[in-house]
């Protein structure tokens, strides 16, 4: 039996993912759970396993292209037969129907097609929710794939008869609305810039393959002359070249995040010039300390730290704004946000419960959620639920900015660069490290009182490390 997975809904209430790579071919036998695609959503990179044991028949996307929720993803040929022994029949566009509903299954989100009532349910993959309606563009697309493939079944015998009559020259051209194809040809043309429509296909019945894209590329390519202002009227001015980038994967939901919350949220941020060499002096006599060999503790580990303690003081900066309910929600742990720039943009995961954690724990913390961001593998569990953030800008050599708050979130603190430089020290003038800190703050949430004493404390506390002691 040929099965059809859609792309199930991660349980982040999104439409559609970028399919980034294909762990399996057409032809390839899969494993029940093995995994078979890597997809992004608008947070992270999430495996894909697959709910059926079998043989790979069709990938019905190619790497780069983005899928509806709810669209085909795969086929599999799971070699179950219906109650007669036959095989099923596939409709245009349709996942595979048995003859007798005692042998039928189908997947848990089907691909825009109801499920009989008795058909039995298919494999249940823990993280998969509710499919969304497939989206008509996906199905037109898909449509003309397997309208090549396998003729369309009638459903009563008026229409056998209008199909007997229906000229051929009619048929082949309700089935051009896409040209043949493979994914990996797809994606070949789209990258060299070509129209399928514009190439004629010498495989089997007009298959568009490789090597027609290839020809229709070379046709096209020109020697460029020796002399090239020649191609340049006298006085114009050439418009320099231009590289599109698609919008799309983390960077759009980053975009959509930041626009909503700059518009939403009143921000207000405020600076504060810290003398942090007792910091660094702590940090690098920590190096010689047994119990932090391994651990990389950093000033981000400190300040993550001072963050935790001083929200503790003033409770305001991390809460949230729940303008349904007219209800202003204050949180009573700390999920703390961590910024990383990553290949696919800024990503926010955060360290859950960070006020119960010690020095050595929270640096363990910081750093496997910056190494899982860097591999692009962070779960959707780590985005979401963060209650206040910082921003590391100092690592780039930047002093000082003004954070966007993330969406739902009171303030967000930015840590500038460590420099050493003149200062005031003791009633002398002498070289200390000195760190810029920046605090944005959503002003309905937090007054100007409540983010001085705030940002106050977290400065006290890199001044003073001691001082921690004095707010536990």
């Amino acid at each position: 039996m040929i099965r059809d997975f859609p792309l199930p809904d991660l349980g982040e209430g999104l439409t559609e993912s970028e399919l980034v790579a294909w762990r399996v071919a057409v032809g390839d036998r899969v494993e029940l759970n093995q995994i078979i695609a890597d997809v992004e959503t608008a947070k992270a990179v999430v495996e894909l396993p697959s709910p059926y044991a079998g043989v790979i028949t069709a990938l019905h996307a190619a790497e780069g292209e983005t899928i509806d929720v709810g669209a085909p993803l795969f086929s599999c040929d799971t070699g179950e037969g219906d109650a007669s022994g036959t095989a099923p029949t596939v409709a245009s566009g349709s996942p595979a129907e048995p003859a007798a509903p005692a042998a039928s299954a189908t997947s848990a989100s089907s691909a825009g097609q109801e499920a009989s009532s008795d058909a039995a349910p298919g494999p249940n993959l823990v993280g998969y929710g509710a499919a969304a309606e497939t989206g008509p563009k996906r199905r037109a697309r898909r449509s003309a794939l397997v309208a090549d493939l396998v003729p369309a079944v009638p459903e009563s015998s008026a229409d056998v008869s209008a199909v007997e009559a229906a000229p051929a020259p009619a048929a082949a051209s309700a089935r051009t609305e896409r040209p043949r194809s493979t994914p990996p040809v797809r994606k070949l043309a789209r990258d060299l810039g070509l129209d399928l429509e514009a190439i004629d296909g010498s495989g089997e019945r007009g298959l568009i393959t490789r090597d027609d894209v290839e020809r229709a590329a070379s046709a096209l390519s020109m020697p460029v002359p020796d002399d090239v202002s020649s191609l340049t009227a006298p006085g114009r001015i050439e418009t320099p070249a231009e590289t599109r980038i698609p919008i799309k994967g983390v960077r759009k939901h980053t975009a959509a995040a930041m626009v909503r919350s700059a518009f939403t949220a009143p921000h207000v941020t405020e600076f504060l010039t810290v003398d942090v060499t007792a910091t660094m002096e702590l940090l690098r006599g920590l190096r010689d300390d047994r119990e932090f060999t391994g651990r990389k503790v950093t000033p981000l580990t400190v300040v993550a730290k001072a963050v935790c303690l001083a929200a503790r003081r003033t409770p305001e900066v991390n809460s949230r704004w729940d303008e349904e309910a007219q209800e202003i929600v204050r949180f009573g742990g700390v999920n703390l946000g961590i910024a990383a720039a990553t290949e696919r943009g800024l990503v926010v995961p955060n360290v859950k419960a960070a006020e119960r954690m010690s020095l050595g724990e929270l640096a363990d913390a910081i750093a496997a959620l910056a190494e899982t961001a860097r591999a692009g593998r962070t779960s959707p569990a780590d985005l979401s639920g963060g209650t206040i953030s910082i921003t590391n800008i100092g690592v780039f050599g930047i002093d000082a900015g003004t954070p966007i708050l993330n969406p739902g979130e009171a303030a967000i603190l930015a840590m500038g660069a460590v420099r050493r430089q003149p200062w005031e020290h003791r009633g002398e003038i002498a070289l200390r490290e000195m760190m810029t800190l920046s605090l944005s703050f959503d002003h309905r949430l937090v007054d100007g009182a409540q983010g001085s004493r705030f940002l106050a404390d977290v400065g006290a506390i890199l001044r003073e490390p001691g001082r921690a002691l004095t707010m536990m």
